[in-house]
């Protein structure tokens, strides 16, 4: 949020320079992200003068140019050659003598020179609007009145020029008391006069207001819990013009535009107060009445943008007297009810409406307006009227409007401030300090907290209901510490902590041996946003009321958020990939599913380029084993399956008990070109919570190192096509001998010099025996024991 340092000056007095205020506004939360210069002109209006066209005729060596003479006062007649289409003799206009700097709008600047063009003396040049920094105009030279601007005076003594200091201040969601400049002053008051800082600050209360005649006006609020506060005015013999310069410099200092001064007036209060107020054409609204409530789901509604919109009927609604649509309130007016030059009388509102039913307008729409911003996050209800006085005294000395009887107000219960007890034992545990009782009175009385009662251990305290993040004990505790200094507390020496033993069953047990064995590896962990966007909605989880289109589901699958990741870092030539993510995923099936799973990418080169490897790329089988070394970790037997999944063009699985364990593939073309994507990835995700119940469910073993050697043997077997390795791994396991410890598959042949639908896989046992040293009869045994077991099961041939 943007604070101009001199609009900030208009609620508190201080001699402070801008760098301490910025510091000062950091050290109580609203963090200063930057300090900007504003100029009400850019650029310089120094060495432009009011001169007068004395002569123009037509440049004799090019047909767009003219010869002018201008008379820039005091006697001095110039030759300037002028390139505009509209200039002429006797016209006033500004001029910019030889040494004046031009300045564009990025900062660049050229210097006005004595020069020859096209062989003709020129001394200066006439300005147009945009080389002034007046406006984009470019049009032409800027034609002056001549009873208004005196040839040879300074042109920049006819204008109020502004130069501004604006913050940039980084405000959390909570502190809707600081979004305004009132609200900021406020906050700064309570720090640097409790810190022996120099600052002198009024509390704002309503203006006193003479009212002319009558109105026939009435107010009717539907629902008083949607709209608890409602205070409308009329406003009559309005002139709507622009605003006068300071008003505009104020905005534009913030980087608002200025539209008129009624608008301009509204802006003003909702950014200087806090309050947003909207004003309508009162000759608009039916039947001289003002309705608050809301109108039937489909009605159709046209706002301020132009765009027409389908009300869903939970929406606050300003109507006229016929229920027709005036304005989305607290978030958009309407386009046909809206202040025009042509308006005469207005009605201006200010109110206070439920910010629960304001966001979720807000969120329907998707619509973010400076208004919606506050209004969703609650506003001061108690500053609701002055606010709409001072907006009253502005129009009536800005645009000449007259108020017009009372003003309509429906406030039926009053909103209460927050009463809480506030305990010293409580501020000493949590500070871990003293603070002296004299010194919590004088901060709380800063920040405008009420104290009520003095009680044994502590006050009993009433804090605005402006406050909206200031409703408990450790609420209060926190603004104390703020404005009495973070940096004030000491460190404490010794810090003691009780260590935390994680069980086998604790699942973060598991997740962090992983993590440091992922770690281990090479891999990076990262973190994704839960919520996305999907192409296919089918079991998707969508939220009710989403941030943005952008974010309207909860994600399906780990592995969209890894492919941004990837494609972050090819992008910006990491191409090398090893990431994995703990997360949940969600899906809507007959009810609600919520899983956590473990996912892992690769992608790249699988060891870094050198010149024994040039090419060393990923690929599925590297994925596949640093699979398996996690899943040693839980000491269960799994079962490997084909896995058929639109994410992935090859892809297998691991399952336990019938059960999916694990999903191992290689991502689909289309997945990566809609990544972006142009290389191979390949991804495994995990079950954690089944993960967790098989790991709970087996008690590892810890043995000694055998002092036998193992004894390899290998098979080279010929079978049918279709038989596959997982076929042959599993019949071996079930061979009874205690002996065999590990089996592999070191080669596949396909192709020549074999029979017509065979194929021949060659297999490496490792056999041990952990008390002695295996012999030869022992071997041939369990060797000849699986030849008969591959032969008998799938008609195996020894090569």
């Amino acid at each position: 949020m943007k604070i101009s340092g001199n609009w900030l000056k208009d609620y508190i007095k201080t001699d402070l320079k801008t760098e301490k205020i910025g510091e000062f506004l950091t050290d109580i939360g609203l963090e200063v992200e930057g300090i900007d210069k504003f100029e009400s002109i850019k650029g310089s209006l120094e060495g432009i003068v009011v001169g007068k066209v004395l002569t123009c005729e037509k440049h004799p060596n090019a047909d767009k140019l003219n010869k002018t003479t201008v008379d820039v006062g005091n006697g001095k007649i110039l030759n300037i050659v002028c390139g505009a289409p509209n200039v002429a003799e006797g016209q006033t206009v500004p001029v910019a003598v030889v040494g004046t700097k031009i300045y564009a709008k990025d900062g660049s600047f050229f210097e006005i020179k004595e020069a020859k063009i096209r062989g003709e003396v020129s001394q200066g040049m006439i300005c147009a609007e945009d080389e002034l920094g007046l406006s984009n105009d470019h049009g032409g030279i800027m034609v002056l009145d001549e009873s208004k601007y005196e040839v040879g005076k300074n042109f920049a003594d006819y204008f109020e020029l502004s130069n501004d200091e604006v913050f940039e201040i980084g405000l959390t969601p909570n502190r809707t008391d600081a979004m305004s400049h009132y609200g900021v002053a406020r906050d700064l008051h309570a720090y640097l006069s409790t810190n022996q800082q120099k600052s002198e600050f009024e509390k704002l209360s309503s203006v006193s207001l003479n009212n002319e005649g009558s109105h026939n006006f009435s107010l009717e609020v539907e629902n008083t819990e949607l709209t608890p506060r409602y205070i409308g005015a009329v406003i009559n013999d309005v002139k709507v013009t622009d605003s006068p310069d300071w008003l505009k410099n104020r905005l534009k200092a913030i980087g608002l535009s200025p539209i008129n001064n009624i608008v301009d007036i509204t802006n003003y209060i909702l950014h200087g107060l806090g309050q947003p107020l909207h004003a309508f054409d009162a000759d608009k609204i039916a039947d001289q009445k003002i309705k608050v409530g809301t109108v039937a789901e489909g009605t159709k509604f046209t706002t301020l943008d132009g765009v027409e919109r389908t009300l869903n009927g939970s929406e606050i609604i300003i109507k006229d007297g016929k229920d027709t649509p005036l304005c989305i309130a607290g978030v958009f007016g309407g386009l046909n009810s809206g202040v025009s030059n042509e308006t005469k009388t207005i009605f201006l509102e200010s109110v206070y409406f439920n910010p629960v039913a304001i966001r979720k307008a807000a969120k329907a729409h998707g619509l973010n307006t400076d208004a919606s911003f506050r209004f969703e996050r609650g506003v001061d209800p108690n500053i609701t009227r002055t606010a709409i006085t001072h907006a009253i005294k502005m129009i009536e000395d800005l645009a000449e409007g007259k108020l017009t009887g009372e003003l309509l107000e429906e406030y039926p219960k009053k909103i209460e401030d927050h009463y809480i007890i506030l305990r010293f034992s409580k501020i000493e545990q949590i500070l871990g300090t003293k603070i002296h009782r004299e010194k919590v009175k004088e901060i709380l009385k800063a920040l405008e907290i009420q104290v009520l009662n003095e009680i044994q251990n502590g006050f009993e305290i009433s804090v605005p209901a402006y406050r909206a993040d200031v409703t408990r004990e450790i609420d209060v505790i926190e603004e104390i510490l703020r404005i009495y200094g973070y940096n004030k507390i000491d460190a404490p020496q010794k810090i003691s902590f009780t260590p935390v033993k994680l069980s086998k069953n604790d699942q973060d047990e598991l997740e962090n041996s992983w993590a440091r064995t992922l770690q281990s590896l090479g891999f990076n962990e990262v973190m994704n946003n839960s919520l996305t966007s999907v192409k296919d909605e089918t079991d998707a989880v969508k939220l009710l009321n989403p941030l943005s289109g952008d974010l309207a589901f909860m994600r399906k699958s780990l592995l969209e958020g890894l492919l941004q990741n990837a494609a972050y870092n090819i992008n910006r030539k990491s191409q090398d990939i090893k990431f994995f993510e703990f997360g949940k995923i969600y899906h809507k099936k007959e009810k609600y599913e919520e899983r956590k799973q473990l996912a892992v990418l690769v992608s790249g080169r699988n060891v870094a380029e050198n010149w024994l490897q040039p090419k060393s790329a990923t690929n599925f089988y590297h994925l596949k084993s640093f699979v398996k070394v996690l899943l040693e970790r839980l000491s269960i037997d799994y079962k490997e399956v084909a896995l058929s999944d639109d994410r992935f063009s090859d892809a297998i699985a691991y399952e336990c008990n019938g059960k999916t364990l694990v999903r191992i593939g290689k991502v689909s073309a289309q997945l990566l070109k809609d990544a972006d994507i142009n290389q191979e990835c390949f991804y495994a995700e995990i079950e954690l919570e089944f993960a967790q119940q098989l790991r709970s469910d087996n008690q590892l073993i810890f043995r000694d190192i055998p002092k036998f050697n193992k004894i390899r043997r290998d098979l080279a077997l010929l079978i049918d096509k279709n038989i596959t390795y997982e076929e042959l791994f599993q019949s071996a396991k079930k061979n009874k001998s205690p002996f065999i410890k590990n089996i592999n598959l070191f080669d596949v042949y396909e192709g020549k010099n074999l029979p017509e639908g065979k194929k021949s896989y060659a297999m490496s046992f490792e056999l041990l025996n952990e008390e002695k040293t295996l012999e030869d009869k022992e071997i041939t045994h369990v060797m000849d024991s699986l030849i008969k077991t591959f032969q008998k099961e799938f008609s195996a041939e020894l090569r």
